[in-house]
């Protein structure tokens, strides 16, 4: 009865009012645009590349799966957008309850639903209306298949974003270290098909590997939370953003191989969500592009804390949370160039702060076996 009226009331907020409001980045008229041009045969990647306003950047097959929405005009098409972005945020705040044990009358999930909606990632999700929150759905049904062993489905789940947006695409290498090669046949042939489906029906594809692809393997210097987006804005030496990024995937590496030797086979719930959450959020810091509303799919990472063994039971971990995820604003008047760099990188500094957490977690827990020099006390591990 208390927590209820709260997340009800700022699901609201951050819908209706701030979700239609807008603000000053606009992801969904690129979209449109895109989809209004394919129906009506116009090329679709013809943008000024140069600019720094939204850009359309998904393929074929993404451009063939949003063309729905020039069916209405571009407001009321929005609106709709937001509506349904909006069920499926609800959606997944149900199912990542579901997916830890918890029943839908339990005080877990109006949590898991307020803690949502009270991000930056799913506030800007719905004000810039852009595709995140499918692609979050995408990832839970992705990870319920895999763990209830639909293969065929589980890679239809993810395949079906990667026609889309490949953010999740890494995953795939979980597939790979758990032999489930059938969910490679929906994961992969289904992005092959939609694009092959799509290629004749866009009046310029080609343009999209000329001039569209290039683009995405650049490191551009605004909004863009990465290490190298953000050493480019603040004027980096390489070499100390090449050290940081391998650093990052060092600590990825390590922090997969020890899970996936101590916790695949005896939780193995655990070691999908924090392997997922190591996965990507090593991508959002060493990839070419990481912008702050990616930080919702940590959110089967963050759920782990109500499982024992989970790598996020600390203070630190919370506090790289709150980096990555707060709606609250940094920029001051009376500190500018302080609040300026606090508001410019405190995504950065919390993907950072959580990935190296997680790493030292994990680390302590390897220097504890090693200490005692036993390899198979797993029972103790995971309740550590």
């Amino acid at each position: 009865m208390i927590l209820w009226p709260i997340t009800l009331m700022m699901v609201v907020q951050r819908s209706l009012i701030l979700g239609v409001n807008g603000h000053r980045t606009d992801d969904f008229t690129p979209v449109y645009q895109a989809a209004f041009n394919f129906m009506n045969r116009l090329p679709v990647y013809n943008e000024n590349y140069n600019t720094v306003d939204p850009h359309y950047l998904y393929p074929p097959s993404g451009t063939m799966l949003m063309a729905p929405l020039a069916i209405l005009d571009p407001e009321n098409s929005r609106w709709t957008f937001i509506a349904v972005s909006v069920a499926v945020l609800v959606l997944c705040a149900y199912l990542l309850t579901r997916l830890f044990g918890f029943d839908r009358g339990s005080w877990v999930f109006p949590v898991v639903l307020f803690f949502f909606f009270s991000t930056e990632t799913v506030a800007h999700t719905l004000i810039f209306t852009n595709f995140n929150a499918f692609v979050l759905l995408g990832m839970l049904a992705f990870m319920m298949l895999m763990l209830a062993r639909r293969d065929l489905w589980a890679g239809v789940a993810i395949g079906l974003t990667l026609c889309v947006k490949p953010v999740l695409a890494p995953l795939l290498l979980l597939v790979l270290l758990n032999r489930r090669w059938r969910t490679l046949i929906t994961a992969v042939g289904i992005p092959v098909v939609a694009n092959a489906l799509a290629w004749p029906l866009v009046r310029d594809p080609m343009d999209f590997i000329r001039r569209t692809v290039p683009y995405l393997g650049e490191t551009r210097d605004y909004y863009n939370s990465s290490i190298s987006g953000n050493a480019a804005y603040f004027g980096v030496a390489d070499w100390l953003t090449w050290t940081l990024r391998i650093a990052f995937v060092l600590m990825a590496i390590f922090s997969l191989w020890f899970l996936y030797r101590y916790y695949r086979t005896t939780d193995e719930l655990l070691w999908l969500a924090t392997s997922s959450g190591v996965l990507l959020g090593t991508t959002f810091l060493v990839g070419s592009l990481g912008q702050g509303y990616y930080s919702m799919l940590l959110f089967p990472l963050l759920m782990t804390v109500f499982r024992p063994g989970s790598t996020v039971r600390n203070w630190p971990a919370w506090l790289g949370v709150y980096g990555c995820m707060t709606f609250d604003v940094f920029g001051s008047v009376r500190w500018e160039p302080f609040g300026r760099y606090l508001e410019y990188n405190k995504v950065p500094l919390g993907w950072s702060l959580l990935m190296i957490t997680v790493f030292c977690v994990l680390l302590f827990r390897y220097l504890d076996i090693r200490s005692t020099n036993d390899d198979t006390d797993t029972e103790t591990l995971a309740a550590a």
